[in-house]
This record gives structure tokens, C-alpha cells and sequence, in this order.
């Protein structure tokens, strides 16, 4: 039990020191790995499936290159596509405002520093120091998180555009060998 109560107090101790900034700054963090997981789960066991789904679809309807047989396959590809770019372009938008969350820390760090020099002079070092550090530490903590996401964003991305790509072959040879099996 002290072992998650001593953890609370740092980790209380460092958005106290960190600022305000850095509360928005793990908000936008909890939202973006929240969506960075759920896209796993999604491409693990739910895309897997709706590309199966999609190879029966395919493989009852008609391959006689038709165009009612192209829309079909075309419908299919843009479904499953959609489905698997779903919420990357928020993973990204969100990872690229963490940075500019963290300068925003470090302009609040600095006005506070600026108050500091005000009121008091250069004579309050530690004054001035907690402003540094609420100037630092929502910079390096947008960053990190930032690039925590950047693997996996990109990751996901090719990911999606690699399965439309193989599911859109997987057609393709469907068509060919049911073509080549009705002449």
C-alpha cells in the first residue's frame, strides 16, 4: 500500500512542479494511447475478420468484370479501408499538439519567472527556479509523450495501408482464378 501512496506523492509532486500545462498535456496523452490501443485491439482481432468477411462477400457475388462486379469490389476496399484508417489521422493530430502543449508550458514557466524578476529582483533564486522548472518540465513531458505516439502512429498507418493492399490482391486473385475456372 505505500509503494502506491509513495507513487502518488511523486507523481503529485511532479505536476505540482511541472504546472498547469502539464494536466492538459496528460489529458491529451490519456486520449491519444486510449485511441492508439484501441486501433491494436482493432487491427489484432476485429480487422482479421471484416477481411475474411470481405473474401466471402467477394467470393459469392459476381467476378465476371462487370461493372456492378468492379463497384462491389471497389464498396468492399473502401469499407475495410475506412474502417482501418479510422481515428489515425486523430492519433497524429493529437500527438502533434502535444509538443506545442509543452511550449506552451514553457512561455507559462517563463511569465512566471518574468513575475518572479518583478516582484522580488534577481535576489529570489528559488522563486526563479520554480518557474524555470515549470518552464522545463512540460517540454520534455509534450515531447515524450509525442514521441511515445510517433512509433506507433506510423506503425498503425502502414499497418492499415499493408492489409487494404493484401486484401485488395486477395480479390484481385480471387477474380483471376474464378475468371480462369468459368472459361
Amino acid at each position: 500500500m505505500t509503494l502506491f501512496y509513495d507513487a502518488w506523492i511523486t507523481l503529485r509532486g511532479f505536476f505540482e512542479l511541472g504546472g498547469p500545462v502539464l494536466y492538459a498535456i496528460f489529458a491529451v496523452t490519456v486520449v491519444m494511447w486510449s485511441l492508439i490501443v484501441e486501433r491494436l485491439w482493432y487491427f489484432l482481432r476485429v480487422l482479421p475478420q471484416e477481411m475474411h468477411s470481405a473474401r466471402l462477400i467477394w467470393s459469392t457475388g459476381r467476378r465476371d468484370g462487370s461493372w456492378s462486379a468492379s463497384s462491389v469490389k471497389r464498396l468492399i476496399l473502401s469499407e475495410v479501408g475506412l474502417s482501418a484508417q479510422r481515428n489515425l489521422r486523430l492519433i497524429q493530430t493529437l500527438m502533434q499538439v502535444l509538443p506545442l502543449l509543452g511550449l506552451l508550458g514553457t512561455v507559462w514557466g517563463m511569465v512566471q519567472v518574468f513575475e518572479t524578476l518583478t516582484a522580488f529582483g534577481t535576489g529570489n533564486a528559488r522563486l526563479m527556479a520554480s518557474g524555470v522548472s515549470q518552464a522545463t518540465i512540460p517540454t520534455m513531458a509534450g515531447l515524450v509523450a509525442a514521441l511515445s505516439g510517433l512509433y506507433f502512429s506510423v506503425w498503425l498507418k502502414q499497418r492499415a495501408q499493408r492489409r487494404i493492399e493484401e486484401l485488395e490482391d486477395g480479390l484481385r486473385m480471387q477474380f483471376e482464378t474464378g475468371s480462369q475456372g468459368e472459361q
